[in-house]
């Protein structure tokens, strides 16, 4: 799920696809194709054994990735913190298999893999979204891509925000699978006036709290006791629409192919006539919700984006 922008920007002319381009869609499609012959209950272990190698040999990423972990949990040792970052990976190489499998997957055929943990709370969220919309803040967090694909399979397809990627032929074959299940896409470039046409449509907006936004885009919040630029977004469009915001993230059990869908109390946005404050609050309460997240399954979050690039006036750079 990409992150949210707020402020649309003039749309640009397709590029044409570089022999560059080309050779990473063959290399993509080819890697999804072997993906999928792997069956998914072997997904966990070959998965796992993918992750490492990622952690062995992407230097730069587990500089980043280090990096964050040593602010957000400057108790654990260097040794703890590393063995949370191959956690991490493995956790991912396992999503890159489950990812490969999602076309193949049906209503009744994601019962084996993917769970509701409290049913009545998903049919409340259901019928809330279906009478005023909903806000679904959620994040890079387990298997996302799963998330959202469930919830089309489950009756209730979500909206994403979508970042395009720079190869436009590696982006057309990601959309065509998270489609699958009847998930829709907002370009990024458009972001708030389609997210407030979709809520008043009724439509179920899921959009993530945990990537880093520029000063002009975000409000500086506590993330992990540390100052994190973070998207408004949710509390614009809850104070614009009166949708509600629900956190809901997707929790792996353990290391095995099993999946629960989480779902979080809604956050009450803060209505004090201070407008600007107002968003403030409830970015924070939003920000709170994933940090909670956070904390109980840290493998699950992806430590090697640049979370805390963005920084309050006068302090250093971070990485």
């Amino acid at each position: 799920m990409s992150e949210t922008a707020v402020a649309p920007a003039k749309a640009t002319a397709p590029r044409t696809p570089s022999l560059v381009d080309r050779i990473e869609d063959v290399g993509f499609r080819a890697a999804l194709r072997l993906c999928r012959a792997v069956p998914w209950r072997w997904s966990p272990r070959l998965g796992a054994l993918l992750g490492l190698l990622f952690y062995v040999f992407d230097f730069r990423d587990r500089r980043i990735a280090l990096k964050n972990l040593e602010l957000a949990f400057p108790d654990k040792t260097a040794a703890e913190r590393r063995r949370l970052l191959r956690a991490t990976c493995r956790n991912l190489g396992r999503l890159a298999f489950e990812v490969a499998h999602l076309p193949a997957l049906t209503p009744e055929s994601l019962a084996r893999y993917v769970r509701v943990e409290d049913p009545a709370r998903w049919d409340d969220v259901v019928a809330r979204a279906r009478e005023h919309g909903a806000i679904i803040l959620t994040a890079h967090y387990g298997n996302w891509e799963l998330l959202a694909y469930a919830c089309g399979l489950l009756g209730q397809p979500v909206t994403l925000i979508h970042r395009r990627m720079r190869n436009e032929l590696v982006d057309r074959e990601i959309a065509a699978l998270r489609s699958g299940a009847g998930t829709q896409f907002i370009p990024k470039k458009a972001a708030a006036k389609e997210a407030l046409r979709r809520l008043r449509a009724k439509a179920m907006v899921a959009i993530p709290i945990d990537q880093n936004q520029t000063r002009s885009y975000g409000v500086f919040v506590d993330l992990l006791g540390v100052p994190a630029c973070t998207t408004t977004g949710p509390a614009r469009l809850a104070l614009l629409t009166g949708a509600p915001i629900i956190p809901v993230f997707l929790v792996r059990d353990g290391e095995s192919e099993h999946h629960r869908i989480v779902i979080l109390p809604e956050i009450e946005p803060a209505n004090t006539g201070d407008r600007e404050a107002d968003i403030r609050t409830t970015t924070q309460r939003c920000s709170a919700a994933f940090e909670d997240m956070v904390r109980q399954h840290p493998d699950h979050w992806i430590w090697f984006h640049k979370r805390w690039k963005t920084r309050p006036e006068g302090e250093p750079r971070l990485y």
